[in-house]
């Protein structure tokens, strides 16, 4: 076999650690299988103000016909912070679909997340349940 010295395996060190940082964008939507599904942006999507979410979600998810999405940097800062609105009748076992619109400013980082949060107005653990969804800023 060949030299494995460490000066001869830096190149390829090299190019695993890049090709491990890639984000790709998800070809898939991101979701809780039976319970909500966001059909764009995809998770990894490259992101700018405004940012319109589409999906769907089980009735259960909404209260009122609203449901809380958040978008963080990352550190974890909320930089913006809006409900989802149901489009149709929510008070179904169904699923509902839903449309948003978040206006932020950039930060600083260049990854975030949203987090569409099941709408919990008991503030009981047990009723608790968010989506998170890895996304880049443009």
């Amino acid at each position: 076999a060949g030299d494995l010295s460490l000066m001869n395996r830096i190149p390829l060190l090299l190019a695993l650690l890049i090709l491990g940082c890639n984000r790709e964008v998800a070809r898939e939507p991101a979701a809780i299988p039976d319970l909500i599904e966001l059909r764009t942006p995809l998770p990894n999507a490259i992101v700018q103000s405004p940012l319109t979410l589409e999906g769907r979600a089980r009735g259960p998810w909404f209260f009122e016909a609203s449901f809380p999405v958040y978008l963080i940097n990352a550190d974890g800062d909320t930089i913006a912070v809006v409900p989802a609105q149901a489009d149709g009748e929510w008070m179904t076992k169904a699923f509902v679909p839903f449309k948003v619109t978040l206006t932020f400013t950039p930060p600083a980082s260049q990854t975030g997340t949203l987090i569409l949060a099941k709408d919990n107005p008991s503030g009981l653990p047990e009723h608790a349940a968010e989506l998170r969804v890895p996304i880049r800023f443009r």
